[in-house]
């Protein structure tokens, strides 16, 4: 008897899952996937093209709510927990639920997901969203391009759209961007690397997508997502954590597993933390990874031009992600206000529409600033109307994409961005050197 299977996902690693161990193993059924987090992903099916020859038909993609009676009426036997950045918790809630429906309750864990590659793989994870990935795995590339390698990004999925076309992306210019319609978030990921002349890989099949990438790359660059593991076993594996959320390292899903699997831990953003926490969270670093590396860094700010800022009443747009499954209420463009002299940053709620209302209320912890939200051409119009309806001097947009290029602003804006920038020795290049030969 083939024993019957719900994944739980978000449109990434629970897909991931299923390709490496469920898609072509006889002795199980994947019944359906659940979803959340990402907006308007339920209600589809994983494409019997990417499902492979046991599913025919497909699988459908369900509600994570449906999750008790899912089992109930499909006589699940194992729910397959697949998504990442979820505090221990949560996590053990929806084991209750599952276990109370009548079903066991899984997690997968590196060994049992992490594909080979035959070139050298550096993966760069956190144990946190918004913890300061993406400018970490920038400065990696720029290291390993400076010592000659020809660098392909592989990052984290993010397929909202057509799945069967978003089996293996391939970007090398910012065509490719409107090629495959990227939303806001897959653009603020991939637009930094193809600055730098990167090749960018991403996708949902990440066993084709390796074996693509392999074909051009003396290196591969894992640029995770939320706080996930890789997909790929890495020769380096550097873990970012964040003392603006001291104690977090230990208390969120699968972020703890990154801390415990790093080689290499940077203690980001120090430059703007209380050194208290600072400390704490260097101390649990080494407590729980005594074998790691451990690296200070700044995050510093850079501004077009701050006399825009000082005096005005600016209303502050972040990164999605870092505010919502992030659970921060501030970031960059908050930082830099500030600094800047600001006269008032305005709360953004009382101009938001749309699913922008729904994003606030979803995730109350975001604060006086407004997430850079566009999973889709709807929403995308509606952070535009957000932005344009709030009463201000000033915008300042601390995404990593040029958002002024994307919607159309109807008042003066300024860009906000941040790199990596190592305190005192060894540095990230010199453990790559040593590292990757």
């Amino acid at each position: 008897m083939k024993k019957k299977v719900v994944i739980m996902g978000a449109a990434g690693r629970d897909f991931h899952n299923f390709n490496v161990f469920f898609r072509d193993n006889p002795e199980y059924e994947v019944v359906a996937f659940t979803a959340t987090q990402i907006p308007n992903i339920e209600g589809r099916r994983y494409p019997p093209e990417l499902a492979g020859k046991l599913y025919p038909d497909g699988i459908p993609i369900l509600p994570e709510e449906e999750l008790t009676s899912i089992i109930k009426e499909k006589k699940v036997d194992i729910v397959v927990f697949s998504y990442s950045d979820i505090s221990h918790n949560h996590v053990m809630h929806k084991a209750s639920e599952a276990m109370a429906a009548g079903a066991d309750f899984w997690l997968l864990g590196p060994e049992s997901t992490m594909l080979r590659s035959e070139k050298p793989v550096v993966a760069v994870c956190a144990v946190r969203t918004g913890c300061g990935k993406s400018q970490t795995t920038r400065k990696v590339s720029d290291v390993l391009r400076k010592m000659g390698k020809k660098v392909v990004v592989i990052r984290h999925p993010m397929p909202y759209g057509d799945l069967v076309k978003q089996k293996v992306q391939r970007f090398a210019t910012f065509d490719d961007l409107d090629k495959y319609e990227c939303t806001i978030e897959e653009r603020e990921e991939y637009e930094p690397h193809l600055r730098r002349g990167n090749i960018v890989y991403a996708g949902v099949d990440y066993g084709a997508i390796l074996r693509e990438a392999e074909k051009e790359a003396d290196v591969i660059l894992w640029d995770g997502g939320n706080n996930d593991f890789p997909f790929y076993k890495p020769d380096l594996q550097i873990t970012v954590v964040d003392p603006h959320r001291p104690g977090h390292e230990l208390l969120y899903h699968p972020g703890e597993t990154n801390l415990r699997l790093a080689d290499v831990i940077v203690v980001n953003k120090v430059d703007t933390a209380e050194r208290e926490n600072v400390e704490k969270v260097k101390d649990t670093a080494r407590c729980i990874n005594p074998e790691a590396v451990v690296i200070e860094a700044n995050s510093p700010i850079f501004v077009e031009d701050p006399s825009v800022i000082k005096g005005k009443k600016v209303l502050v747009v972040e990164d999605g992600p870092t505010l919502t499954h992030g659970e921060m209420a501030y970031g960059a463009g908050w930082v830099a206000a500030k600094k800047y002299g600001a006269s008032e940053i305005i709360d953004p709620r009382p101009y938001a529409v749309g699913s922008i209302v729904d994003t606030y209320r979803k995730y109350p912890t975001t604060g006086n600033v407004l997430p850079a939200m566009g999973y889709g051409k709807q929403q995308i119009k509606e952070l535009e109307e957000t932005i344009n309806r709030a009463p201000v001097d000033v915008v300042v947009i601390a995404t990593p994409i040029d958002l002024g290029k994307l919607i159309n602003i109807n008042k003066p804006h300024v860009r906000v961005t941040y790199e990596l920038e190592e305190i005192g020795t060894p540095t990230l290049e010199d453990i790559l050197k040593e590292r990757i030969k």
